[in-house]
């Protein structure tokens, strides 16, 4: 076997581990097979908003923009005695998200951005958006949800637009997981 492959093999063992060792659960979806036999799975990612103080309602909205725009992944609450993939509190700096892997991380609802006057279901929108592993498009219009501020503060649309749904869709898409979009993204995303 030659190197590239013993490299793909060993990314693709530890692609697995990353995801269901990270507490995604996969559900299957359509119960329908690729070419392969392989089952096509939607994935339930769970978040814990109790941290999120007032902005609770705020994450629970944005969550059902993104369930309501994508199949592949739905986001739903946290059920006591579950670990959460994605941690959301409230402070007072800037909003901001740190994606661990595909689907899990921390999001932060600052109230800086709030003060200023940007709508609190659109940036948690947004923050959800980096979690599902889409980056910033700034500067960008008020129709790209990951413009986030550089859209202004009129800007209420929390819904992703057709190529984001569709980015998310991908990185989500059944079983099939690449180790592109679940490696850890240790950087910082911010409104």
């Amino acid at each position: 076997m030659n190197s590239r492959k013993i490299l793909r093999a060993s990314l693709a063992l530890c692609t697995t581990g990353l995801l269901f060792g990270s507490g995604v659960q996969v559900a299957s979806a359509t119960g329908q097979a690729d070419e392969r036999g392989a089952q096509a799975a939607a994935r339930v990612v769970t978040y814990d908003s109790s941290g999120a103080a007032e902005f609770k309602d705020a994450v629970t909205q944005g969550a059902a923009a993104w369930n309501e725009s994508v199949k592949n992944v739905q986001l739903k609450p946290v059920q006591p005695g579950q670990r959460a993939n994605i941690i959301v509190v409230a402070d007072n700096g800037w909003p901001r998200a740190q994606p661990t892997s595909l689907g899990n991380g921390r999001v932060w609802m600052g109230r800086q951005a709030v003060n200023e006057g940007h709508n609190t279901v659109r940036i948690a929108s947004h923050e959800l958006g980096h979690i599902l592993g889409l980056p910033d498009v700034k500067p960008g219009p008020c129709s790209s949800l990951m413009s986030g501020a550089s859209a202004g503060t009129s800007c209420t649309n929390q819904y992703p637009n057709a190529q984001e749904k569709a980015s998310v869709e991908r990185k989500f898409a059944g079983s099939k997981v690449y180790a592109r979009d679940v490696a850890p993204k240790f950087a910082l995303a911010v409104y």
